[in-house]
Order: C-alpha cells, then sequence, then structure tokens
C-alpha cells in the first residue's frame, strides 16, 4: 500500500472484519485508561465512515482525511477522556506525539482467559461470539499498547479456536470447559508473551545502542537469510526495517503496519533474486506472511560464493577506502562476511566487524597495512575457537547434568554475578537459559551456535532491561551499556560481585519448612534452588566441595526426617544443628 492509503482502499484491502479488529486495537492501545464500550463505539463509527467511503461516497470531505487523521480525530472527540485533552488541544504531528507519549507498557500481562468463569464465557460464545472476541482484542492491546497488529490478531484467532473447541456444549468431548481452557490458554497466550518480548529487546537495542546498532544487526541477519541477494538490495532493506522498527517503537500503530506492509511487498514481489525459501509465507494472508519470512530457513548460497573475502585483508587501496567511506567499506564487509556464514550469530558477526574496524584503525596508521592485516586473521580465528568452546562446552555440561543439575550450576554463577536480583527473578533467567540449552544443545553444529546466541541474547536483553528499571550492580552496569555485540562475553566474565555486602545469619535465613517432604519433584527443586540461591548470597565465596558437603548434609538430614511420623518436630532440632554444622565448614 502506498504511503497514507485513503480510508476506502484499506477498508477495500482489509475487509470489514479486519478493519474493524484493527481499529479496536488501536483505539485500545491509544486510550489505554477508555473502556470497553468506548474502544467498540470509536472502532464502530470508523468502520462505518470506511464503508461508506468504499461503497463511492466520494463527496464526503471525511474520506479524503489521512487515516492516521481520521483515527485521531475519533479519540479526541471521544467524551470522558478529560485526560487527554491536553495532548488534543495539538495541532499534528505534536498532537500524535502527545499521545504516544502517554502510552504505558509497564503493566502487568494479566491472561485474557477466565478459566474460573468458563460456563458463563461458554454461553455467552453460542449467543454471540463477535463480542467475546472483540474483549479479548481490547484486553490484550491496552495491556500491550506497543504490540504489532498482525500479533494480537493471530492471538485473537487463536483465541476463538480456543472457544470453538472448548465450548463444544457441555456434551461428551469437553465436559468441563475451566479445565479445557487452562489447558489451552497457553497456545494463546505464549506467542504474545514472545512476541512482545522480541519487540521490547529490539526497541531496547535501538534505544540504548542506537540506530547504527541495530542496522548493523539487521544487516548481519538479512545477509544471512539472503545469500544470493546483492548487497545494493540488502542494503535497502537495512534502512527499511530500521525505519519500519523505528516507528513501531514509537508505538505509531499505522505507520508502523504500512511499513511493514511495503518490506513484505518489496520482498515477495524481487524473491526471484532475494530466495528461494519463501515463497509458501509470501502466499499466506497478508497478517501472517511477516511471522513466516522471518521463521524461514536462509537460502542457499550462490554457487560461485568464494570461501575467502581476500579483498578485504589484501587489497592494495582498502585504506584509501577506509577513510574515504568508512561506514559504507565496513558494511560491505559484514554482508560479505555474513552471507558466507550462516554457521555463526548474528552478534558474533558483529564482533568481528568490530574486530575488523579496529584492524583497518590500526594497521592504516602502521604504513605496512598487508602485513598488519594477516595478523588480523589470527585474532579472528581465536575469537572465532573461544565463541564456538564456550558454546560447547556448555552444551557438554547440559548434556551431562540434565535440566535441573544444569540450571543449578547456572544459579551458582549468576547469584554470585548478580546477587541483588530475587530468588524468583534469577530462578526465571536461569531457567529461560536451560530452556535454550534443551532447544539448542541437540542441533547440528552449523545451527547451534546461531540457536544459542540469539536466544540468549533475548535473555540478557530481559536482564538489561531489569538493570534499567532498577539498577543491579556496576559490573552488569558496564555490561548492559558498553557494546551491544559484546554483551554475553562481558556479562559471562563478570566474577563476584564485590559490592554486594554478604547477607548475614539471622535465626529466619534458613527455614526447613514441612512441604521440604513434598513428593512434587517441582515444587522440592524449587524448595532447594530458593536455598541454593540464599546460601551464595550468604557465602559467595563459597567453593565446590564446600558445596557439596553442606548439599550432601541436607540431603541426609531431609530423607532422616520425612522419614519421620512429624517431620516437621524433626526438622525444628535438626535443622539449627545442620547450620551450625555447616557454619564450621564454610569457616573452615
Amino acid at each position: 500500500s502506498e504511503e497514507g492509503a485513503s480510508i476506502a482502499q484499506r477498508f477495500a484491502q482489509l475487509q470489514e472484519d479486519n478493519f474493524r479488529a484493527i481499529a479496536i486495537v488501536m483505539f485500545a492501545q491509544y486510550v489505554q485508561g477508555g473502556s470497553f464500550g468506548q474502544a467498540v463505539r470509536m472502532a464502530e463509527e470508523v468502520t462505518a465512515l470506511a464503508r461508506s467511503c468504499a461503497a463511492g461516497a466520494s463527496d464526503n470531505p471525511e474520506c479524503l482525511k489521512p487515516l492516521d487523521r481520521i483515527f485521531l480525530d475519533t479519540i479526541c472527540q471521544e467524551e470522558d477522556l478529560p485526560w487527554l485533552s491536553e495532548c488534543c488541544a495539538k495541532e499534528d504531528p505534536e498532537r500524535h506525539s502527545c499521545l504516544l507519549s502517554l502510552k504505558n507498557s509497564s503493566r502487568a500481562f494479566t491472561s485474557p482467559f477466565d478459566s474460573t468463569n468458563a460456563e458463563a464465557v461458554c454461553k455467552n460464545y453460542s449467543q454471540s461470539p463477535q463480542p467475546l472476541t472483540a474483549h479479548f482484542l481490547y484486553e490484550v492491546s491496552r495491556q500491550r499498547p506497543f504490540l504489532y497488529v498482525p500479533t494480537i490478531l493471530a492471538g485473537a484467532a487463536r483465541y476463538e479456536e480456543t472457544l470453538k473447541s472448548c465450548c463444544r456444549g457441555t456434551g461428551a468431548p469437553t465436559p468441563d470447559p475451566g479445565e479445557c481452557f487452562q489447558r489451552q490458554a497457553p497456545k494463546v497466550v505464549k506467542p504474545i508473551k514472545e512476541d512482545g518480548l522480541r519487540q521490547e529487546h529490539t526497541c531496547g537495542i535501538l534505544e540504548k545502542f542506537g540506530e547504527r546498532t541495530l542496522q548493523a544487526l539487521k544487516l548481519a541477519q538479512i545477509s544471512q537469510k539472503f545469500p544470493r541477494a546483492d548487497f545494493g538490495t540488502v542494503s535497502k532493506l537495512v534502512l527499511d526495517v530500521a525505519a519500519m522498527h523505528r516507528a513501531c517503537c514509537r508505538g505509531a500503530t499505522l505507520d508502523c503496519m504500512s511499513a511493514r506492509e511495503k518490506i513484505l511487498h518489496f520482498v515477495c514481489s524481487h524473491q526471484a533474486i532475494l530466495s528461494s525459501k519463501i515463497q509458501q509465507c509470501c502466499e499466506k494472508p497478508l497478517l501472517q506472511r511477516s511471522e513466516c519470512i522471518i521463521s524461514a530457513e536462509n537460502d542457499d548460497k550462490p554457487a560461485g560464493l568464494s570461501p575467502h573475502i581476500r579483498d578485504f585483508i589484501e587489497d592494495k587501496g582498502i585504506c584509501q577506502q577506509f577513510a574515504q567511506e568508512k561506514d559504507k567499506h565496513l558494511a560491505r564487509f559484514l554482508y560479505e562476511y555474513a552471507r558466507r556464514h550462516p554457521e555463526f550469530s548474528a552478534q558474533m558477526l558483529l564482533r568481528i566487524g568490530k574486530g575488523y574496524e579496529e584492524l583497518l584503525k590500526e594497521c592504516c596508521r602502521s604504513g605496512a597495512p598487508e602485513s598488519c592485516c594477516r595478523r588480523g586473521e589470527e585474532e579472528l580465528k581465536k575469537h572465532i575457537y573461544e565463541t564456538e568452546s564456550v558454546m560447547k562446552s556448555s552444551c557438554d555440561i547440559y548434556k551431562e547434568k540434565g535440566d535441573y543439575y544444569f540450571q543449578n550450576e547456572l544459579l551458582l554463577s549468576f547469584t554470585k554475578k548478580m546477587p541483588q536480583l530475587t530468588s524468583a527473578e534469577l530462578i526465571k533467567f536461569t531457567k529461560q537459559m536451560t530452556t535454550i540449552g534443551s532447544k539448542c544443545c541437540q542441533l547440528s553444529q552449523e545451527k547451534l551456535l546461531p540457536c544459542a546466541e540469539e536466544s540468549l541474547d533475548l535473555v540478557l536483553g530481559e536482564i538489561c532491561r531489569r538493570h534499567l528499571r532498577d539498577p543491579i550492580n556496576p559490573g552488569v552496569c558496564h555490561c548492559c551499556s558498553s557494546s551491544y555485540s559484546f554483551r554475553r562475553p562481558c556479562l559471562g566474565k563478570l566474577e563476584i560481585d564485590e559490592s554486594f555486602v554478604p547477607l548475614s545469619l539471622t535465626p529466619g535465613l534458613f527455614t526447613f519448612p514441612e512441604d521440604l517432604c513434598t513428593n512434587q519433584e517441582e515444587k522440592l527443586q524449587q524448595r532447594k534452588q530458593e536455598m541454593l540461591i540464599t546460601l551464595i548470597k550468604y557465602k559467595p565465596q563459597i567453593s565446590q566441595a564446600q558445596l557439596a558437603s553442606v548439599t550432601a548434609a541436607f540431603a541426609t538430614m531431609r530423607e532422616q526426617c520425612c522419614r519421620q511420623s512429624s517431620p516437621g518436630a524433626c526438622f525444628q532440632t535438626q535443622g539449627p544443628e545442620l547450620i551450625k554444622r555447616s557454619e564450621k565448614l564454610l569457616s573452615a
């Protein structure tokens, strides 16, 4: 669609149901404090206008207004939204920027599923399904005011599927709709959460490290995905994608959608020069295309691609090129390197690009660039080896120890690095890292690095955003703000946080409740992990041997007490004994 498609064109292109759904999303995202009734009323008003414009009411001046303006005017004409009056008094584009600045994404995400009230939900669904879907759109959109529209619409479609399958009358297939809702809810909620996280992640990179870093990341990713495309085409895509993220991260819903659409149109109409792997994606309905293209596999490398890019190291005119067009020269290097190496992660490619830039800075000063640049190859091999061996050794530990013990290793390491995090946060982040182990460690060597480092990057991004909200410690601060591509190696090298004052041994620090005897494995593991975290916060310098002794002593006591008729009483006498013995052991 061209810049500023008219409301009639949009209506014809999207069809009424999609148009109305997008209008509800738009109003709920812009007016988070508005009621469901207000969002639906505004959406109906705009949909009615669109319908009449599409039917040829060409004499109505409203039909000629840009779509953005129609939406914002509708918001500003709505009664009972006093907190918007200050923004609404301004002229565009200030009015738009002002409304965007009111968007607040810090609310907790509550699932739009009501499994306690499932019978009533199903009754409503059987009478009229439309309002339930509209309510889902409204709830998700006001909780996630920056989330991409297609993500929300895809969630709503999955929600409808769930209602259909869980509410099939109270006959035999699903006698208990509440239980069915609980079972099906993750299918609906998980993609919304994951997409939201990915988007926050990208916006976090843009905000913290700026447009140049985001462009470099996209250049690496697009060059890997479309290795046959020429540099000019890839550069155009990179600039368009970065501009799209700028609009989306501002929360400009319509600009974000139309920028995305233009990119999809370009990609799908240039398949011949881009990729042979996206034909099926391009045949899908518009709103499902981008998700499909993002997860499509990389195209095959072109047949005659030389394995090395010697010109970037051996060419005589290299220093002159670097001096004249620094960014373009570095971008070409990154493009040529990335399209040859689908087995590297994008973050590693950025580190290699950074290394190349440092190398040129140094070598072009030295007067003998050729011999100097050859030394760079040694550095490069070393870096590749280091990254690959970190991932390989992590996977070896994972394969040897399994989920629970691997997570405990991570807890030991991360509690020392970031003792300021709560137990719940430490367990959550290390659990996510353990899931990466289960997902990536079984892959072939050429898929391992992209899988592991890209996924890890998301978790570390979340830790860094948590640090921005509520600072953790100086070490984390340094790693989260100095360089995007070196964030993982930097956080990996952190040792014990010296600024942390260890917890003191108060009577309530270690408690041994009766539920340690539970036979629910998961609950017990969480209890033990919470105790492990407290132990490390109390003795950050604890050695592996000391930890093993304390753990063994605890296991023995737990076994003894859980065999007793009243475990609680046993823990009350044995617990303090264990603490005394451990204290002695730890001070040795």
